[in-house]
């Protein structure tokens, strides 16, 4: 049930946002041991991101939303993963690059809740 929004300073093509989705998703799911099969990504490219005033040129912001909570150490493990994929896949600068995690309580899926 992670939902992993990611917004992106560079421009990337199609099937290189299919990579990173894939890897994204592989990180996230073996951090929080969630399944595959229920992890959604958005990968925005080309975003406006700003820190200190001045705009990101090689920078992201990821946003993961987590079905119940999440210990210190598996968004430890998260962040560290996704850091380094970004750095490989794109050349993102480490230090411009935001992780934040959001637990969410209620979460609906196909006309239920989980």
């Amino acid at each position: 049930m992670p939902y992993i929004d990611a917004k992106l300073s560079v421009q990337v093509d199609e099937n290189k946002k299919n990579d990173i989705q894939i890897k994204l998703t592989d990180a996230v799911s073996s951090a929080f041991s969630k399944p595959k099969a229920y992890i959604m990504a958005n990968i925005e490219d080309s975003a406006s991101l700003y820190m200190s005033g001045e705009k990101v040129e090689k920078g992201a912001y990821i946003s993961v939303r987590l079905l119940g909570s999440a210990t210190k150490s598996a968004c430890q493990m998260s962040t560290k993963n996704i850091c380094d994929i970004l750095s490989s896949e794109l050349g993102l600068d480490g230090s411009k690059i935001y992780v934040t995690y959001h637990p969410v309580d209620l979460w609906g899926w196909n006309g239920s809740m989980f």
